[in-house]
């Protein structure tokens, strides 16, 4: 008699599971994070390029002979290197994350916001000519001529950059619709059939996706705000330091709750959102009022996108998290509480069906 074999224990696998690859299991996963990663690797690449011939270029000179309005233009080039390198990486890490956990719409999210990268990688060109050209009327770029032409030697990278993301996130879209029907049956596997059911969990989707896209605008807004931004009082400088940590755990709190179904922790959250929403406004209106624009000069067109970008994900975020509040109580908590490793009783199943059918026969017989 063949001694039967015992399935190889899971509780490993699933320890281990956040780690591997299997991520990668199919051939569109292995496309999707393949250009994510090329066009990270290309744009920080030509970034750091950028940066380099910047910074060789520059002609350091002594404290205090820079007036502010030059050392908000130096600051400039460094600041969008910085958010650049960041953007890109976090775009990687949420493309591990979507594909690990199989959510098309955070797929979508990520096409969508490769698009708006694109939008900005087009807006530092002009900015950085601007302050390439301030510098070199104010006398802080060297007198070489190599050096005087940094702009020149620096302008194809810059304009490869766009160029990059354009056609990546032309990839990431045809590829997201593959992705879409490859992940249907994940979906369906995991909430069943029921219609409303698998509504209410696009718009859980939805929810959590626009928390994650929040952070990444926000945070860039508020680098690009306390990196190059003049007239900052210490007070409200302390204050914005204090925010990006404080957010971080808004967020973290803002997904908890409504997956545990909280009522008066999302009420909570939702408050904090119009508190956001309201000093996204104030910054917005204070770019392009006179007595204050001159301090936004250097980094206006990318802080104003910056700004409304993270109004209109505010906006959205608050509408999803009315909606998912609605949804409470309809059993979705049950579905999204549930482990996600492997499925003992589906695993006995299988595992009594390989090894028992054939010793079934004499049973029968017996019987019969």
């Amino acid at each position: 008699m063949m001694a039967p074999v015992t399935p190889p224990s899971t509780s490993r696998g699933s320890k281990t599971r956040i780690f591997s690859t299997e991520f990668l299991a199919s051939k569109w996963a292995k496309l999707f994070f393949s250009a994510v990663a090329l066009q990270a690797i290309a744009c920080a690449t030509f970034e750091a390029y950028v940066f380099g011939r910047f910074q060789f270029s520059l002609e350091y000179q002594k404290d205090g002979i820079l007036d502010d309005s030059l050392k908000s233009q130096y600051r400039t080039i460094p600041t969008f290197l910085t958010l650049f390198i960041f953007g890109f990486l976090y775009m990687l890490f949420l493309s591990w994350d979507a594909l690990r956990l199989k959510n098309t719409i955070q797929i979508i999210g990520l096409c969508l916001a490769n698009l708006a990268i694109f939008v900005y990688a087009i807006l530092q060109i002009d900015q950085i000519e601007e302050s390439l050209e301030s510098l070199l009327t104010g006398g802080a770029i060297k007198p070489d001529e190599n050096d005087r032409n940094v702009w020149a030697l620096c302008r194809p990278f810059l304009i490869a950059v766009p160029v990059v993301v354009g056609v990546v996130t032309l990839a990431m879209g045809a590829i997201a619709y593959q992705l879409y029907r490859e992940f249907a049956w994940d979906i369906l596997k995991q909430i069943g059939a029921d219609y409303r059911m698998k509504k209410r969990f696009l718009h859980y989707q939805i929810y959590i996706a626009f928390l994650k896209f929040d952070f990444f605008f926000f945070l860039g807004f508020t680098v690009q705000f306390l990196v190059i931004v003049n007239g900052i009082k210490d007070f409200e400088l302390g204050l914005h330091i204090a925010a990006i940590p404080v957010t971080i755990a808004i967020l973290l709190c803002a997904a908890f709750f409504t997956q545990r179904e909280n009522r008066i922790g999302v009420c909570f959250v939702i408050l904090i959102y119009f508190g956001g929403l309201a000093y996204f406004f104030f910054k917005l209106v204070r770019i392009y009022q006179p007595d204050h624009s001159q301090d936004y000069k250097a980094v206006r067109r990318s802080l104003t996108t910056f700004a409304v970008l993270t109004i209109l994900l505010i906006i959205l975020t608050i509408i999803n998290a009315f909606i998912c509040m609605s949804n409470f109580g309809a059993g979705l908590k049950t579905h999204l509480l549930r482990p996600r490793g492997p499925d003992p009783e589906k695993e006995d199943a299988n595992s009594y069906q390989m090894h028992d059918t054939k010793p079934q026969l004499p049973s029968r017989m017996t019987i019969d």
